[in-house]
């Protein structure tokens, strides 16, 4: 999927005037996961925002093979997907309806059936005609991870995705990054739980 490495190179970042990391350093190769660890308030968030082109760090670059990750031609959109905290979805649309618009701005509008089966295995039958602002903030979270997966990037910015989600959906989506993996994708993560991840993993703890 990826040809391409991706690079931080002595990444540093503020928050007011409290300084949160300095010279962070890391190469993610194809088919290789990065967890991002620490504790509350170390820069986590910030880190990730960062690395997806939506923050500026006070000092070093971000790369995306040889070219800085805010010069990549189509945008950062182009080579990569990032969940935040925020699920940022249209409340009054539907589940199906968000992610079949958010596909097509992409460039990559997925099959319906596709949109169907992934909200399905992700315990979201029956939901998807739903306007978003009826569903549970677990709910929401499942519809945002189903509207990721289903717009492949070679490289995955993921922030606390395992968040409100039970037991069976944790191993859809464990089973959705080690996929990913095997395709030679890439996959940056922070989370507080403990999952096991069959594939090239790395870790870089924060403070």
């Amino acid at each position: 999927m990826a040809d391409r490495e991706f690079r931080a190179v002595a990444l540093a970042a503020e928050r007011g005037d409290r300084r949160l990391f300095d010279d962070i350093d890391f190469t993610l190769s194809p088919g290789q996961l990065l967890q991002v660890s620490g504790r509350n308030g170390c820069g986590k968030t910030s880190l990730l925002r960062i690395l997806s082109g939506l923050s500026r760090p006070v000092a070093g670059q971000v790369y995306w093979g040889d070219e800085p990750i805010q010069s990549v031609d189509g945008g950062t959109g182009s080579c990569l997907g990032y969940l935040g905290h925020q699920n940022a979805l249209k409340e009054d649309l539907t589940a199906e309806e968000n992610i079949l618009i958010a596909g097509g701005l992409g460039g990559g509008r997925p099959d319906r059936e596709d949109v169907l089966a992934m909200l399905a295995s992700l315990g979201l039958a029956g939901y998807e005609d739903l306007p978003v602002r009826y569903l549970s903030q677990g709910q929401k979270r499942r519809v945002a991870l189903a509207r990721l997966l289903l717009q492949p990037r070679p490289l995955l910015i993921l922030d606390e995705p395992y968040a409100a989600l039970d037991v069976q959906v944790i191993e859809v989506l464990r089973s959705a990054i080690e996929a990913h993996l095997a395709r030679k994708g890439m996959i940056v993560i922070t989370t507080h739980q403990a999952v096991d991840i069959d594939g090239d993993c790395h870790n870089l703890r924060l403070g």
